[in-house]
């Protein structure tokens, strides 16, 4: 009986299966960079403003109850 010479097909496949492994996660990466990027948060300096702008309310609400 003779053996085939011939590598089984899944070693002639590797290297294409590894360089579409490769580029699936380089387009993964680039997708959640873009995500990151163009996400809708808002600054932190802004959400700090909006806090002092809330005590100073509460702190004025609290006087006028005081005066009156």
């Amino acid at each position: 009986m003779l053996m085939s010479l011939e590598h089984p097909w899944i070693l002639n496949a590797l290297p294409l299966l590894v360089v579409i492994l490769i580029a699936a996660h380089v387009f993964a990466l680039g997708y959640w960079i873009y995500r990151l990027a163009t996400e809708n948060k808002p600054r932190p300096i802004i959400q700090q403003q909006q806090q002092q702008q809330q005590l100073q309310q509460q702190l004025v609400d609290i006087q006028r109850r005081k005066a009156h």
